[in-house]
């Protein structure tokens, strides 16, 4: 193992061991991880905070085995440390990376094909809001929901950090991209970013207006309830509704003959559970299909707001809010 001799026995850390609200999270003490065979240990500088770790701040996401009990998806920074067989990092090597919990630390061990070289232009801080969207997007919108160019899509929540990355991606890769926001300025911001419609769905029907634009091919759906139901009524013969979250319920009532009949895909995923090897597959599809459009700055990163370590209880709450553009981003 290759190690930076500077490296502390502890380090600070976010967990939540009673659920609750954003006061139940808690900044407590750790011994420093060490990176097992294929890892790398990241001096984290920054950590994207999503709202997985919101549901498992209140106790309502199930975890995969394996995961830390310390939050955060995502986080970039420097390799400190690399562990045995590892040969595409050394220490010293500016990465972001995808993780299964742990990035709310200074410092979190990963395995070494979850990691991705910082994009040329893009700071540490944004690089850190890349991974988890980046991801997610890449597959929920273009392996799961094969979003073709030409074709248009749905994106609901279009000003949260996964809709801004979907509308610039599916933009520039040749796609018509409708979005919904909950207010006039965050369609405004949806339609700086690519889309050629927003609908502020608090004051319209989502169905209608969309329907003025055209047939729909694919929606991402991060609302659930009546949402999946009204979507498919929606699409177009052949379209798929990919699910990513369920804010608004799980069960709900669908008219399977709808499916049927026009031969419709409903379908849903989720990344943290997925094993090592189908990540490592994924970030090295992201890199060659994503990163070059951000290095060119086809594809910006978009921060809301910044917050230190010590104020994680008011990152959640920004995120709580709903009044975000983009990514919340804990600063170390």
């Amino acid at each position: 193992m290759s190690t930076n001799p500077t490296i502390p026995r502890t380090m600070l850390a976010v967990v939540a061991p009673p659920p609750g609200g954003p006061e139940a999270l808690q900044v407590v003490e750790r011994p420093v991880p060490k990176p097992a065979c294929g890892e790398v240990l990241i001096k984290v500088g920054a950590a994207g905070v999503n709202g997985a770790d919101l549901s498992q701040r209140r106790g309502k996401y199930p975890l995969p085995p394996g995961t830390p009990d310390i939050l955060g998806l995502e986080c970039a920074g420097t390799v400190v440390a690399v562990g045995d067989g590892v040969t595409e990092w050394a220490v010293g090597a500016q990465v972001c990376a995808l993780l299964i919990g742990g990035g709310y630390a200074e410092y979190c061990a990963v395995p070494a094909v979850q990691c991705l070289p910082i994009p040329a232009g893009v700071s540490l801080v944004e690089a850190a809001g890349l991974p988890e969207v980046a991801m997610t997007v890449w597959s929920n919108v273009f392996e799961i929901g094969r979003l073709a160019p030409g074709e248009t899509i749905l994106v609901h929540g279009g000003a949260s950090g996964i809709g801004t990355h979907t509308i610039q991606l599916a933009h520039r890769l040749g796609a018509r991209v409708l979005a919904t926001a909950g207010t006039d300025a965050k369609c405004r911001r949806c339609e700086e970013l690519g889309a050629v419609k927003a609908i502020n769905y608090r004051t319209q029907d989502f169905v209608a207006e969309a329907r003025r634009v055209g047939a729909v091919d694919v929606i991402l759906d991060m609302v659930g309830g009546d949402y999946i139901q009204r979507g498919l009524e929606l699409l177009a013969p052949g379209g798929r509704l990919v699910m990513l979250a369920l804010k608004q319920g799980a069960r709900l009532e669908l008219d399977c003959g709808l499916i049927q009949g026009r031969n419709l895909y409903l379908t849903g995923s989720r990344l943290r559970p997925r094993p090592i090897a189908e990540k490592g597959r994924l970030v090295s599809a992201v890199r060659k299909a994503v990163w070059p459009l951000i290095e060119s700055g086809e594809i910006k990163p978009i921060v809301d707001s910044t917050f230190p370590l010590r104020g994680v209880a008011d990152a959640h709450r920004r995120m709580e809010s709903g009044e975000h553009v983009g990514k919340v981003i804990l600063v170390l």
